[in-house]
């Protein structure tokens, strides 16, 4: 694990991606970025026949520019630095604190790609990743970036601390679909890492957190509240949510599998004559039970005879139905 020390002082583990995986995900987002390329190529030659060589050559190498170049740079701005090939491997391009890359990030990357991927085949890259301790090529040594697997086992997470008693169900009315992915992250980072600060720099930065998503929430911080306890909060919140969401969708399965109906009424269990219990639904009309007749009096030791007029025995023993 690669330890990355934020500027405020928040200690980030922090897994970095090796070549094996790095090299798939390249070698998916190359096959994807080629068959693109491709298409577009033949597409313009079809439309541009009529044009002079020249300008051939300056659309083919504008199409290798914007396909080849601009098409990597603008799906890792636009995605923050999750490409098609990193999505399937679990990679994520990040800065070195930790935080989302920016346009100039992917620029970067991308202009040193054209040299050490695209005009080497890959071997500059593959050389540098290999002598890099985090497996850092060129154009992230230059970036100032780091690719690190973002998927990892649920057992090696580290649990956000619940908030306080009195403050669980007090933001049920927030709306917190506005709240981007890179805050939510930056808030469990701080919840699951705040007894290692500082304090002084620990409640900085609780403040900036809190004072952020009561922007995105469009509610200011309750007063009185702490900023920590206030993010404790709200967290806990969205994680009662999400686990109600997936609640009602598995519910709703079941009940699509031939379950028991929402407005269907429930059944109930009547008794009627002789001990037989029937199974009527509630709010059913049920037929009036006549009253039971009392039966003769039987003597002690004595048990009623199928004929009328004789007594057997009784020896308390009931025979198999």
């Amino acid at each position: 694990m690669s330890e990355l020390v934020t500027g405020d002082a928040v200690v980030l583990g922090l897994r970095p991606a090796r070549l094996p995986s790095r090299a798939l995900a390249l070698a998916i987002d190359l096959v994807v970025v080629w068959i693109v390329f491709i298409l577009v190529s033949i597409g313009l030659t079809i439309a541009t026949v009529t044009l002079d060589e020249a300008a051939s050559a300056a659309i083919a190498v504008a199409t290798f520019l914007l396909v080849l170049v601009g098409g990597p740079i603008a799906v890792e701005t636009l995605s923050h630095g999750r490409s098609l090939g990193k999505l399937a491997c679990g990679l994520r391009v990040v800065r070195d604190d930790g935080g989302p890359i920016r346009f100039r990030h992917a620029l970067v990357r991308g202009a040193m790609g054209v040299v050490e991927i695209l005009m080497t085949l890959g071997v500059f890259a593959c050389i540098a990743s290999l002598v890099s301790a985090r497996g850092r090529r060129l154009g992230d040594v230059f970036a100032g970036t780091l690719v690190v697997r973002e998927r990892v086992s649920a057992g090696r997470g580290i649990a956000v601390p619940p908030p306080p008693p009195w403050l669980v169900g007090r933001f049920a009315q927030l709306d917190l679909s506005a709240v981007p992915d890179e805050l939510w992250l930056a808030i469990r980072q701080y919840l699951t890492r705040m007894q290692q600060l500082d304090a002084e720099v620990g409640l900085s930065m609780a403040e900036r957190l809190a004072g952020e998503l009561a922007v995105r929430t469009g509610v200011p911080v309750p007063p009185g509240v702490p900023a920590a306890a206030y993010l404790a909060g709200v967290v806990n919140e969205r994680q009662a949510r999400d686990a109600r969401r997936v609640f009602a969708a598995a519910q709703a399965g079941s009940l699509g599998q031939g379950g028991v109906g929402v407005g269907s009424a429930p059944a109930v269990g009547v008794v009627g004559p002789a001990g037989a219990v029937s199974s009527v639904a509630l709010g059913a009309a049920v037929a009036p039970v006549p009253p039971a007749v009392p039966a003769a009096p039987v003597e002690p030791g004595f048990s009623e005879a199928e004929e009328p007029g004789v007594r057997k025995p009784g020896t308390g023993f009931a025979p198999p139905a």
